[in-house]
């Protein structure tokens, strides 16, 4: 079974090293950092579970690439994801070189989950067009992906245009990190065959993830793509075996159980080893 682990929020108050060492050594498969790099005070934008105002803790986000090479350093198995980085909001020339350094150093272990976002004056903040934010994440993968796979690239679209360049280091894996795409949008599957190798759900039940797996089966054959080559990997799932179980046999390739805020590591430690219990024994 591949299970893996998020990190809670506030996200900084538990060191990455010590957090992966430990859901390593439990058997964890992944262990998956999230981000919103500046939250602001006021915003009009609902929060996507609920409707409402933002929580206060979506304030207390740490930066998931410096969190993940330090959860690298100390770890040789366990996966490295972001869940998810916010690509409308990154330079994805800088965002492929820290990418590539990342699973490189790692010996390929990292997994790229990306979105779009929900939080429309953050985007727009940090230079991002939300309204096309799609359209600026699609080419911003196709950056990365030439940038990864070849000596020298160039790109010439409506949000980036570069004349040849060299980018180093590449990615340990080959052709590049799997690009896992999350969200629930009308058509997220169709994105996901054409411009990604997964997708990463939340909030799904079992019932919507055999149904999706039947509907990614069926477009991934009609792109002419093997469907065993895009993954589902059910993301924040509280640590519960017959829910898990439940989700992998309706076809997830990867459940992600979420952990709770605990103020030291001892009890990270204690909670880690009872979710652990729960959902790998």
């Amino acid at each position: 079974m591949s299970i893996g682990t998020s990190v809670p929020l506030p996200a900084y108050t538990i060191d990455p090293a010590f957090m992966a060492k430990k859901a390593e050594e439990l058997g964890f498969e992944s262990i998956w950092y999230a981000e919103h790099p500046a939250v602001p005070v006021h915003s009009t934008s609902p929060f996507p579970s609920t409707g409402g105002e933002i929580p206060w803790t979506y304030s207390h986000f740490t930066d998931p690439y410096i969190a993940l090479a330090r959860a690298s350093g100390v770890t040789t198995k366990i996966k490295l994801g972001t869940g998810i980085t916010l690509v409308p909001e990154r330079n994805p020339l800088l965002l492929a070189k820290e990418i590539a350094a990342l699973d490189l150093y790692s010996g390929g272990r990292f997994l790229f989950g990306i979105g779009t976002g929900w939080l429309r004056e953050e985007t727009e903040l940090m230079g991002g067009d939300f309204v096309h934010r799609w359209t600026q994440t699609r080419e911003a993968i196709e950056v990365m992906k030439a940038l990864w796979t070849q000596d020298e690239a160039e790109y010439h679209g409506t949000y980036f245009n570069f004349p040849l360049v060299r980018s180093y280091p590449k990615p340990a894996q080959k052709p590049h990190p799997p690009v896992i795409l999350g969200g629930h949008a009308k058509n997220v599957l169709r994105r996901v065959v054409d411009h990604a190798d997964g997708w990463l759900p939340n909030r799904i039940t079992p019932a919507e993830v055999e149904t999706s797996r039947g509907l990614l089966d069926s477009m991934a054959k009609e792109a002419g793509r093997d469907p065993r080559s895009i993954s589902i990997s059910v993301y924040g799932q509280p640590a519960d075996r017959t829910i898990v179980q439940a989700l992998l046999n309706a076809g997830a390739d990867r459940v992600v159980v979420r952990p709770e805020h605990v103020e030291t590591e001892a009890a990270m430690g204690e909670q880690l080893e009872r979710m652990a219990e729960a959902v790998l024994r």
